[in-house]
């Protein structure tokens, strides 16, 4: 037996492993009456929890770039899904969706931020800022922050990130070039903006602290899912070879998601960082306090000016 197959069927002190699935973490769940909202819910890991979920009772709100997207998602999903537009590199399409969701009048239990694009070879830029930090960061903070004032009493904010968020530039992040156009690397700006969503969640958790809410964000693993769409095509094709050989499947690579969003364990860990739907330790740079506050201050004035 190899080393690799001792660690998928490894099981932590949360009861799930590498090898879990969402629709493990869900099985013994009850969740009629949530209301769960679920950026890039039309496919891969948003899908794939976002239907285990629904399967469980919860009214999931399925947020995608466009309204065919979200509509035809919602079919899959089931259980009465409600479909949002929601561009996340467009603020007017964010400030709509936020509007969107606070006219259903109801509380939510969780803002499961799934949505993420890869890196382009080449520098590309939205509303002023690379696209990748702008798109996976910013218009998360936005969204979420947006709502922050209709989550539940126990709401939780769950950021998918990546262990690749230690990867980012030196210093962390590059709050002096967050264009990009000073020395753009596409390897490290997706490590940039992953680690962004680290800090973001610690920071938002810090602000939940006292309040009965909570926010965390995680690892899912590597997934052979969409997200190597805008990688050159020998980067995507290594990407995807790597991908068949040693990745989990969706189901698999939705469990942490799934576990940090609804699992009654995960309530009890504001701030946590996720892998394999156990604890665990995020980069140095993630847990820097002082970090994750000027990022969270310079991203409400990006997102103020917009």
């Amino acid at each position: 037996m190899s080393v690799f197959t001792l660690i998928k069927g490894k099981r932590g002190k949360s009861g799930f492993g590498y090898a879990s699935t969402s629709a493990d973490v869900v099985a013994d769940l009850d969740l009629s009456g949530k209301n769960i909202i679920v950026t890039g819910a039309n496919a891969g890991l948003g899908l794939e929890s976002a239907s285990q979920m629904a399967s469980k009772g919860a009214h999931i709100f399925a947020l995608c770039r466009t309204m065919e997207k979200a509509s035809a998602a919602c079919e899959t999903i089931g259980n009465g899904a409600t479909p949002v537009a929601c561009e996340l590199s467009d603020p007017a399409s964010i400030r709509a969706a936020v509007a969107t969701l606070k006219a259903q009048d109801v509380k939510f239990d969780v803002i499961l931020c799934n949505a993420g694009i890869a890196s382009t070879p080449e520098l590309d830029q939205q509303n002023g800022i690379e696209a990748t930090f702008f798109t996976n960061h910013v218009g998360h903070f936005m969204l979420a922050t947006g709502l922050l004032d209709s989550l539940s009493d126990t709401g939780r904010v769950v950021v998918v990130a990546s262990m690749i968020h230690a990867q980012s530039y030196e210093g962390g992040i590059n709050f002096d070039d967050l264009s990009g156009e000073a020395g753009y690397n596409a390897n490290k700006a997706y490590g940039h903006s992953k680690l962004a969503n680290v800090l973001f969640a610690k920071e938002l958790a810090r602000r939940f602290e006292g309040t009965g809410k909570m926010a965390c964000s995680l690892h899912p693993g590597a997934i052979p899912t969409d997200i190597a769409r805008r990688m050159a095509p020998g980067a995507a094709n290594a990407a995807n070879t790597i991908f068949k050989l040693f990745c989990k499947n969706v189901g698999q690579g939705a469990a942490t998601q799934t576990y940090a969003a609804v699992h009654p364990d995960a309530a009890n860990h504001n701030g946590a960082y996720f892998r394999d739907s156990n604890l665990a330790t995020p980069s140095e740079d993630a847990q820097d306090v002082d970090l994750g506050i000027k990022l969270w201050e310079e991203t409400q004035k990006i997102a103020d000016r917009l």
